[in-house]
């Protein structure tokens, strides 16, 4: 498979990106920095999600060069962790433009290059914040439900074209998401879920694997939540 991922600096991008060209599939990675991944396979773009013409080049070259892609995986984003008030407008309006628009703005870009394959798949990036209503959050768990409402709607904009639309939703991760955070708030958070712990990496893999499946070709407009958590 061609799989382009979007924030493959650090973190659940990076990782995801590994796993897959250990595993022999092509893969295409963005972030705003330089890449720090040094694989067989993989190739690097410098590009802000959050500006419309570097995404537009961004899809252009990898049409130049690969022609096609088979998965669109947007796990670019941003949090911010406060209250409502301590909130600054233009934060809110950022975790908007990342998380939201910056899936949006790819999605348009690469679709008529996922168009091309005979399994096409886009994965969006959702969070537990969003099911949890979670105190604190409000600025990011909007950003991602929008996310969300993208993927259901996608869904079935693009179910001609054989595409499917569908969306993970990690628990934390202990990475520089919530390097922040105060303990006892993710600790309320983990005990909240159905299993008590901390999502890793592997769990997050393992959906995004079940979505690239070739015989998930009907399942679309999903968001699986991780550590037992319903909405």
């Amino acid at each position: 498979m061609i799989i382009v991922i979007t924030g493959t600096h650090k973190g659940i991008g990076k990782r995801m990106a590994e796993y897959y060209l250990k595993n022999g599939h092509t893969v295409i990675g963005c972030s705003r920095h330089e890449s720090t991944i040094e694989l067989e396979g993989y190739t690097h773009f410098v590009v802000d999600i959050c500006e419309d013409e570097q995404v537009v080049k961004f899809a252009s070259a990898v049409r130049k060069q690969f022609g096609k892609i088979d998965a669109l995986i947007n796990n670019a984003g941003i949090a911010s962790m406060n209250h409502f008030l301590m909130t600054p407008i233009e934060t809110s309006m950022k975790l908007m433009d990342v998380n939201y628009f910056g899936g949006l703005r790819c999605i348009r870009a690469f679709i008529n290059l996922l168009k091309k394959s005979e399994h096409p798949r886009i994965i969006n990036f959702s969070t537990v914040a969003v099911p949890f209503n979670l105190d604190g959050e409000m600025s990011y768990a909007s950003s991602k439900s929008a996310v969300e409402s993208m993927t259901k709607i996608l869904a079935k904009e693009l179910a001609t074209f054989s595409v499917t639309v569908n969306a993970v939703g990690p628990t934390p991760i202990q990475t520089d998401l919530i390097a922040k955070v105060p303990q006892e708030k993710l600790q309320r958070l983990l005990d909240n879920q159905a299993i008590h712990r901390f999502g890793q990496f592997e769990d997050v893999i393992n959906v995004i694997d079940f979505y690239l499946n070739e015989r998930s070709d009907f399942i679309t407009g999903q968001i699986v939540y991780l550590g037992g958590v319903n909405h």
